[in-house]
């Protein structure tokens, strides 16, 4: 038993300095002057820190405050729509029967496994005739459409998980479908709507080439885009202290919310894996 500890113990401390040395090695680097971070190693001036970087990229002409707001209203967005349609659809899954159920939750299952860039030229073809390209809901359905597979696959298994006499016992006292969804099943369904939603905002949070391919205009810009137009100094050289600065920026929201959720993110996704 001692040494089985032991090992657990040099196994988790090995995959957190794994995760945290980059991590702080980032935090650190955000705050060096770009010619420090360039320079060869240096004892006189590797401790020197400042919040210029930071300065640069909230006062300087990439705006990146905007676009910070531009990713939070589409990431969020794309959680809440991912996470709401993909309980419905988990639901009628998991408790009504009909003939080509099976089929079409195969194809659910199949589509998680096509790289969203097969599907991004029809996607774009198809907003683009809705004059929904160059808009930050346009980038929300399209998001929404990428992530909706995994999304319906947690939340069937979710729901088979909950015994149906629970929801016949709510039926008998009067409660409709809507209301059950809310009151009775909401507690047990929480874990697998909280992976659903997270998975889906660290998506739409960190996704590059989708909002590359549909925005066009600076002020849509979400913090992917924006960061790469600001890495770029006088004469094409690479600013590395605004960029590791707007990395810092970018991997706040995920922390945070990786933290507070991560026991249902644990817990959905050990639904999702054991439940068929």
């Amino acid at each position: 038993m001692r040494l089985k500890n032991t090992f657990y113990v040099i196994g988790g401390g090995g995959a957190f300095l794994v995760f945290a040395v980059p991590l702080l090695w980032a935090l650190f680097r955000s705050v060096q002057p770009n010619d420090v971070i360039v320079a060869a190693p240096d004892g006189s001036t590797f401790f020197q820190l400042t919040w210029d970087n930071f300065r640069t990229l909230i006062e300087g002409p990439g705006n990146l405050v905007r676009a910070v707001g531009n990713s939070l209203i589409v990431a969020l967005s794309t959680a809440v729509l991912t996470a709401l349609l993909a309980t419905l659809a988990g639901y009628g899954f998991a408790r009504f029967r009909f003939r080509s159920g099976p089929v079409l939750f195969a194809l659910v299952v199949v589509s998680m496994m096509i790289p969203f860039q097969a599907i991004l030229t029809p996607l774009y073809l198809e907003l683009n005739v809705l004059r929904l390209t160059d808009s930050l809901l346009g980038l929300v359905l399209f998001y929404t459409t990428v992530n909706l597979p995994f999304g319906v696959f947690v939340m069937r298994n979710s729901f088979s998980s909950v015994p149906v006499e629970l929801e016949d016992s709510a039926h008998v006292d009067g409660c409709g479908t809507f209301r059950m969804l809310g009151s009775v099943l909401r507690p047990l369904i929480t874990p697998g709507a909280a992976t659903v939603a997270l998975y889906a905002f660290l998506a739409a949070w960190t996704e590059f080439l989708g909002a590359l391919t549909f925005l066009t205009k600076d002020e849509l810009y979400t913090l992917p885009v924006a960061l790469v137009n600001v890495q770029a100094g006088a004469y094409g050289e690479v600013n590395f202290g605004s960029l590791v600065a707007g990395a810092v920026i970018a991997m706040i929201p995920c922390v945070v919310l990786y933290v507070g959720l991560q026991r249902f993110y644990v817990s959905g996704l050990a639904s999702g894996a054991v439940k068929g």
